[in-house]
């Protein structure tokens, strides 16, 4: 199986997720803010290669301390990664927050709290 990013500030929800996939099959890897989370993927980093090559898909918060999700998300497909499935988790749950990750460039979105079945789901449904 392949390489989930898990880009997540808080550590109960990242070890929530880091495990969730583990339990599927796949490796994890795990940042805790958008600038590593660029940095992971190669982005924004002057031609330099990713961090974490061969990325499958990302779990991505929307609140996070540096960059906001959604930033993120636009940087990433700027960048020409437009293939790489991203999905939104987040808290907030708020009428159109969901249309506005898509909108940024997001494929997915789930809210908080997570159970294994969803984040099963949404691995079958972007990574196969």
């Amino acid at each position: 199986m392949g390489v989930i990013l898990i880009v997540e500030d808080r550590s109960s929800n990242l070890a929530f997720l880091a495990t969730a996939v583990g339990k599927l099959g796949y490796r994890s890897v795990a940042v805790g803010d958008g600038a590593k989370a660029l940095a992971a993927l190669g982005v924004d980093r002057d031609g330099a290669a990713p961090e974490v090559p061969d990325v499958d898909a990302v779990f991505l918060d929307v609140r996070l301390p540096d960059l906001d999700g959604r930033e993120v998300a636009r940087r990433v497909r700027a960048a020409g990664l437009t293939d790489l499935p991203i999905i939104a988790v987040t808290a907030m749950a708020l009428a159109g927050d969901r249309e506005a990750c898509l909108a940024a460039g997001m494929n997915d979105y789930l809210a908080k709290p997570l159970t294994v079945a969803q984040v099963g789901e949404a691995l079958e449904k972007w990574v196969g």
